[in-house]
Order: structure tokens, then C-alpha cells, then sequence
């Protein structure tokens, strides 16, 4: 992976309050040392003694696995709190966002500047890998040419030092146009690579429609064909507001029964949102195998529903968590997203607690993309992890240091970061970036629309 400060033999994390290592972790929490080397963890908890290595100060702080943001619409990092698309029904907000994707003319130097904005942000909050469901492909563009935007955005990712999992979405486009260029995106930015991944773990492919509301039976038959062809995941979203009511419109049925019949229900999908499921329907998911995403910090402000993930989670769904865009969300803060799921969750099921949620923003997550060696601290597992100092007022009083990190102080940021055993935020600051000038680059490419 590009970025970051260079990779060195070995680090050692040390002194931490708190290891949470992944899930069933609870009583086995303990303080200590994380140990790194060539990218990978080598040990956790243990003190090291290994003087010659390079290290990390964790006095007062938790360390935890890298989140993994299982759903992003990265774009939308350029089309934050628009005027009219707040409490409106969600048919008026997709016709709201196409209308501002037009006014901007998406190109390259767009999709690069928001990808590099909207991962600047997720690694100041604790996010090391990135599922960017990229649903804006101008219609004029060849396929070979959508290859250009797909770039811009793994650059911006080699850049600052993140994994990002690019998902060649569609949202009404042509099917075998689609297909087309799903198949150039990943020949171009991954070649023959197992998983769609790049042999260095640092950018993904993925293919996924946005939805039964927006594509037909042909466009997932194609892309399918594709994922199937090159080993790609899938990914797409299902039972917000309007895809139900276009499903129930067009074809008579609810979106979940089509996407099973479609052979869109399968251990290799992962489906967002699910705010609007049935008892049968979750059966339905859970046997298949598929894993689901929950995106309260789009869902929930905007009116468009609570997925019941302690249900999701009793059946068997391996569930994740994302943000969703920031046209909706208007922030890409997963650890604040963890803590609204922890708040909404008793509308719909049980209480969830802390430690569920931070399973689904890091193995969850991981999970739901074929990346088992993410979303854990473990000897052998990829060496990203964050650091949280927990030594502020914030959490003064606070008994539990790890569900602290979501009940006291959700908005923090972490002291460190590393992404493949790379130092990419120190002490609270990017090393491979000026943030305020990432900030001002996507500003002059949007004050050029208004001009």
C-alpha cells in the first residue's frame, strides 16, 4: 500500500489500558502490548521487549481493530447538507441528488477530490478500510473511460494510506454498459487478483446495483456474471422506503423475494439498509448466507427507518455497519454512527450493547467483504488498529473503557492509526496528508460548478 509513513519491520504498540481484539473478546479484554511486523499482527497483550522496534505510545488508551465502513457513497462527501434534501421523502431526495450530480458535471477530479475528502475523514475517525458504493457513472463515459474515475478514487486511497473497496454500483444504467465496465474497472485496478483484491490488500472490487427500485433483472444477471467470472462480492441495497414501494409498483413483490429469485441472496452479497423486513423475511436472508450492513446515520435522521439488527443477529446474519453518504448522512463518523445504533436499537428488538456494535464496525464489516484477515487483532490478522486515548474529562467517571468509547465521547478522534502496519495518523493528525488542504481542494473543484 502507498502512503503513510513507510512501513517498518516491526511495531509495537505499547502500554495500552484495553485490547479489543474482535468478537468474544469481553472478559478476555486486558491491557499490554500490540505487537507488529511486515504488516501483520504478532502478538497482543504480552509485554515486548524487543527494544530495537519502533513504537507507539498508548498509555491511557484502548486499542481496537480498524474500523471497517461496510457501506460509503464517497461523492457525496462533495454534497453535504444540501438546501431541500432534509425530511423529505426519499423519492424527492434521489431526485434532489441527481439533479446536483448534474449541476457538477462528475468527473475524475470530482470522484478524486471527494474520495480523498471523505477518506481523510474516515481515517481521523478510526475507519482503515472504506466500501465506497459508487453509483455515479455519467452516461457518455465508454467503459474504459469509467476506468478513470474508478482510479481517481484508489489514488486518493494509495495517497493517504487507506483500504478502499470500490464497488462499481449502477443506479438505472444501461445493463451491458454496466457489465462493461465492471469488467475494465477490475481488469484495470485489481487484474486476475483473488477476491478482487490487490495482492497488497489495499484496493478492492466489488460490483452492486442500488437496488430493485433503480435496475432490472438484467443488470444484476450481468453484473452477477461478472462478480461470478472474476471472484468479485457483491453488494446492494434493499427495503429502505422507496425500494419497497417501487418493488410492491412495478413487479408485485417485495424486494428481498425478487433478489433471492434474481440469485442475489448468497453467501458472497451483502445487502444495506433492511430497515423494512419481516420476521420471514430476515429467515429468508439468514439462510441464505448473505450478510447484511446497517447505516442508522442515514436511515434515521432521514425518516427512512431502524433495521432490527438484534433480530438480524439471532437469526445468524452476520451484520456490519456503514455510514451510508454524506448527501445523507453528511458525516462519515463510524464510532457516532455505533453509538445512534446502540440508542435506536431498543425501538425495533433489544438493547444492543457497545461491544455487538463494535463487532459489526470491524469484523462485521470485515466479514461482509471476504476479508476475514480485517476487523480483528489477532496474530496473523492485517495490522490495522487505532488507538483511543480515554484519559480526557469525556470519559471521567466512566467504569467500562471500551463501551465508553461509544456512550462518553463518540466524536473523538484516535490518537494513532495504522493501516498494514503504516503509522497514517499520529498523535491526532494525518501523516501522508494537510487535511486543510484536502478540505480546500474539493472546495475549489465545487466553487468552479458555481462559477
Amino acid at each position: 500500500m502507498a502512503g503513510a509513513e513507510g512501513a517498518v519491520s516491526r511495531l509495537i504498540v505499547r502500554g495500552a489500558l484495553a485490547v479489543r481484539t474482535g468478537p468474544g473478546a469481553g472478559e478476555d479484554e486486558a491491557g499490554g502490548d500490540v505487537v507488529v511486523g511486515d504488516g501483520r499482527v504478532l502478538s497482543v497483550g504480552a509485554a515486548s521487549t524487543d527494544v530495537g522496534a519502533a513504537e507507539l505510545d498508548a498509555t491511557g488508551c484502548v486499542v481496537t481493530p480498524g474500523l471497517v465502513n461496510a457501506h460509503h457513497h464517497l461523492l457525496q462527501t462533495a454534497f453535504r447538507t444540501l438546501p431541500g434534501t432534509r425530511g423529505v421523502p426519499m423519492r424527492e431526495w434521489l431526485a434532489l441528488m441527481a439533479a446536483a450530480y448534474r449541476r457538477a458535471s462528475v468527473d475524475a477530479e470530482l470522484v478524486g477530490a471527494a474520495a480523498r475528502a471523505g477518506l481523510a475523514e474516515a481515517l481521523l475517525s478510526g475507519v482503515t478500510t472504506v466500501a465506497d458504493h459508487h453509483l455515479t457513472w455519467p452516461a457518455v463515459l465508454s467503459p474504459a473511460a469509467t476506468v478513470d474515475l474508478a482510479r481517481a478514487a484508489a489514488d486518493a486511497a494509495d495517497e493517504l494510506g487507506a483500504r478502499l473497496v470500490l464497488v462499481r454500483g449502477t443506479a438505472g444504467d444501461d445493463p451491458e454498459a454496466a457489465a462493461l465496465s465492471a469488467d475494465a474497472i477490475a481488469s484495470a485496478l485489481v487484474g486476475d487478483a483473488p477476491g478482487g483484491v490487490r495482492a497488497d490488500g489495499g484496493v478492492q472490487v466489488a460490483v452492486g446495483p442500488a437496488g430493485v427500485h433503480s435496475d432490472s433483472e438484467a443488470t444484476f444477471r450481468l453484473l452477477g456474471e461478472v462478480a461470478a467470472r472474476r471472484g468479485l462480492r457483491r453488494r446492494t441495497q434493499a427495503n429502505e422506503q422507496v425500494d419497497v414501494a417501487a418493488a410492491l409498483e412495478r413487479y408485485g413483490r417485495r424486494p428481498l423475494e425478487l433478489l433471492d429469485e434474481w440469485g442475489w441472496l448468497a453467501p458472497d452479497v451483502t445487502v444495506a439498509h433492511l430497515c423494512d423486513v419481516t420476521s420471514d423475511e430476515i429467515d429468508r436472508v439468514a439462510a441464505s448466507g448473505a450478510h447484511a450492513t446497517h447505516a442508522p446515520g442515514c436511515d434515521v435522521p432521514m425518516g427512512w427507518g431502524v433495521a432490527p439488527v438484534a433480530k438480524l443477529l439471532a437469526a445468524g446474519v452476520v451484520v456490519g455497519l456503514g455510514t451510508s453518504g454524506g448527501g445523507s448522512n453528511d458525516a462519515g463518523h463510524l464510532l457516532a454512527d455505533a453509538r445512534l445504533a446502540m440508542q435506536v436499537s431498543a425501538l425495533v428488538g433489544r438493547q444492543l450493547a457497545a461491544r455487538e456494535l463494535l463487532d459489526a464496525a470491524t469484523a462485521g464489516s470485515a466479514d461482509g467483504l471476504g476479508r476475514p484477515e480485517l476487523g480483528r487483532l489477532a496474530p496473523g490478522s492485517a495490522a490495522d488498529l487505532c488507538v483511543w486515548d480515554v484519559g480526557g474529562v469525556a470519559d471521567a467517571g466512566v467504569a467500562d473503557p471500551v463501551a465508553g468509547l461509544l456512550w462518553a465521547a463518540p466524536g473523538r478522534r484516535p490518537r494513532h492509526v495504522v493501516v498494514g502496519g503504516r503509522v497514517v495518523v499520529r498523535d491526532g493528525r494525518l501523516v501522508t496528508a494537510d487535511e486543510r488542504e484536502v478540505a480546500r481542494g474539493l472546495s475549489r473543484r465545487l466553487a468552479r460548478v458555481a462559477a
